[in-house]
């Protein structure tokens, strides 16, 4: 990982205990429902304990909002594959982008509702890494569009719907018999392959 991703998350296994009690925390009782205090007392330390690592709640956020869009960017980037024909590329990227928000379903609903409580630099921050992924699906798509694959009415539009799928599954995820990771993977990679007229 780059120098960014240690000075924003911390690479120390204290700030990695509080990164984790503080999405359990926020899954729990929402950002304005948590307190350091109440994050700490999981952590059985106090709250000046935390504050060598964490200056303030909001900077907590940040680093737990961008270490899950950094990694949600990885597992992306590495689920594409260049040399593919667009749509085993598409149902890679997606099926697995799908199946990390379901792995990750309480850190990703954190991460995807309670952004309007960070600062405006680093909503910017976090803003960037959210556009990097969708342009990864985008890349995919427009790939397909001109190979002919795919049969789109647009691409950017079909882009922002395959987004939403994906990052929708932390609201519910598990639910009913789509309560694995592997199953979600499939279903999204067909859905995918559905809406963009390539069905295989």
């Amino acid at each position: 990982m780059s120098d960014a991703w240690d000075d924003v998350v911390g690479g120390s296994k204290a700030a990695a205990r509080i990164r984790t009690a503080a999405i359990e925390e926020f899954a729990e009782h929402g950002y304005g429902g948590t307190t350091t205090r109440r994050i700490a007392a999981r952590l059985g330390m106090s709250p000046a304990a935390m504050y060598p690592h964490y200056a303030s709640k909001e900077e907590l956020l940040f680093a737990i909002a961008y270490e899950g869009h950094a990694l949600a960017l990885q597992v992306v980037e590495n689920a594409d594959r260049p040399d593919a024909e667009p749509s085993d590329r598409l149902a890679s990227v997606i099926g697995r982008f799908a199946a990390w928000q379901a792995e990750n379903h309480r850190w990703s609903r954190v991460i995807q509702y309670e952004l309007a409580a960070l600062d405006r630099e680093h909503y910017r921050t976090i803003v960037g890494l959210r556009r990097q992924t969708t342009q990864v699906v985008r890349g995919v798509v427009d790939a397909g569009h001109v190979s002919g694959e795919f049969t789109l009415p647009d691409a950017e539009g079909v882009t922002l719907a395959l987004m939403s799928l994906c990052v929708d599954v932390c609201r519910w995820y598990p639910s009913g018999r789509y309560d694995d990771a592997v199953t979600i993977s499939d279903l999204y990679a067909d859905l995918a392959l559905r809406l963009v007229g390539a069905v295989r």
